[in-house]
């Protein structure tokens, strides 16, 4: 990102940068209760949260709320860098500050599903950047699927949990001040407003019918029992049944016109 650039008012393109031995240095006074060394610790490795808050763009949070819990996990670096080791801060800083972006938005998600399943989903997502980096292209479902040991449902799954929802009032198309949302692209044949007025018609129908007949219509049709057993339930022979039920449809069709 160039120029100036605003996320919770720091000026990220007038940030100061560290050299290494700076960093050592800072750290260990640091860690050692310095807060002005810790400050300056903070202050010279914002670029570093900015550079991985990048790869998280893009999944409905705020760029500024990433930004702040990005800068949690570089706290948290800070204080946990073992300064025995020798290797660079941003080496151990940059799997710290992504694990508290992926700890915040498995946690915050708009849809809530389990702890293990978003952990796949973000393996999932390691892999994927993994092996785009190895063959130059993305991955397919498959090949995700063999390099993590698990089957292709789960990887499936896994994406799909952590997929933010859209609303359904969503605009996808905008012309001359009118848009269309979401909404306007789903079909339903089913409830139709011809549906609904076929439903009340038939809702009537029945209604006007007595409450022998009503009874075997639902023992028949709702709960699937043959004329036999509802013969038997009710307490009249099969051929009253058959006569009843035959009637009653008569008289629904008769309604509806049909």
């Amino acid at each position: 990102m160039q120029g100036k650039v605003e996320l919770c008012g720091v000026n990220t393109s007038k940030l100061p940068l560290l050299k290494n031995a700076q960093m050592r240095e800072l750290i260990a006074a640091a860690q050692s209760g310095d807060s002005k060394a810790r400050d300056k610790l903070i202050n010279g490795n914002l670029r570093l949260v900015l550079s991985v808050i990048q790869k998280f763009s893009g999944r409905g949070e705020s760029m500024d709320d990433l930004f702040q819990v990005g800068c949690i996990g570089l706290i948290k670096a800070i204080d946990c860098f073992d300064l025995s080791q020798n290797v660079q801060f941003s080496t151990y800083g940059v799997p710290m500050i992504s694990g508290e972006l992926r700890r915040f938005l498995r946690d915050h998600g708009a849809v809530r599903v389990s702890r293990s399943t978003r952990d796949t989903a973000y393996r999932v997502l390691q892999v994927k950047e993994r092996l785009t980096a190895e063959f130059g292209r993305e991955p397919d479902v498959d090949a995700i699927a063999k390099a993590l040991g698990i089957k292709r449902s789960e990887v499936v799954f896994a994406l799909d949990s952590i997929c933010e929802p859209v609303s359904l009032y969503e605009p996808v198309y905008s012309d001359s001040g009118e848009s269309v949302c979401v909404m306007d692209q789903i079909g339903d044949t089913k409830n139709t407003d011809e549906h609904w007025l076929e439903q009340i018609a038939l809702d009537e129908a029945v209604s006007r019918l007595n409450e022998r007949e009503k009874r075997i219509l639902s023992l028949r049709f709702y709960m699937g029992k043959t004329q036999t057993e509802v013969a038997r339930e009710i307490g009249i022979s099969q051929a009253q049944v058959s006569r009843l039920e035959k009637n009653a449809i008569g008289r629904i069709k008769k309604e509806l016109g049909s």
